[in-house]
């Protein structure tokens, strides 16, 4: 059997352990406070329909974070373009509805994000077939990703918060504490896209 007997290496690897340990722990007060109370941003990125939203939403609510949904945004400026007649497909046409008055509002009531365009609560106007794929479109115009991009940024300066959405952990949130990228199988995908049509 093995001796339990503690020699003077094993002392010695003790000593060298409680000293790095110690060492460890040594954070200045002032340090140790700016640690504990900074903001803690989760990025999650990946494919429409890999299930960004569902997790995103679930996970947030159990750590008691903010939910942000980034494509809202672009919905929201998809269906303003839808609105004032432009031609989604064609980037000028999109260009020419992000005009000073536009305003694009991300609002928490009662928990729940809802989205408003122009002071109007536009949370389900959003989540139809033609508004998705507005957003699609209006999303790869260079235009509405910069008049986005610091409303997505102040929004994850302001609060803990987990965003999903194309580009968050590489472009909006490049220093996020925790980045995800998710993804689904193609059928997985298209079926979860189907169902969401259809509800």
């Amino acid at each position: 059997l093995k001796s339990n007997k503690i020699t003077k290496g094993d002392r010695r690897e003790e000593s060298c352990f409680r000293k790095k340990t110690s060492m460890r722990f040594r954070i200045p007060h002032s340090e140790f406070r700016i640690y504990t109370m900074s903001i803690i941003n989760v990025a999650i990125d990946g494919p429409a329909g890999a299930g960004k939203s569902t997790i995103s939403r679930a996970a947030a609510k159990e750590m008691g974070y903010i939910y942000i949904d980034t494509g809202a945004l672009y919905r929201t400026v998809g269906l303003n373009a839808m609105r004032k007649g432009a031609d989604v497909n064609d980037p000028e046409s999109v260009v020419a509805t992000i005009t000073d008055d536009l305003k694009v509002e991300l609002r928490f009531i009662d928990g729940e994000q809802r989205m408003f365009l122009n002071g109007e609560d536009v949370s389900s106007a959003i989540r139809t077939p033609e508004a998705s794929m507005a957003a699609s479109r209006v999303s790869a115009v260079p235009a509405v990703r910069k008049y986005l991009f610091d409303l997505q940024k102040n929004l994850a300066k302001s609060s803990n918060c987990i965003m999903d959405g194309r580009d968050i952990g590489t472009v909006v949130l490049p220093r996020a504490n925790v980045k995800i990228f998710l993804t689904a199988s193609v059928e997985v995908r298209a079926k979860r896209r189907y169902d969401e049509y259809i509800a």
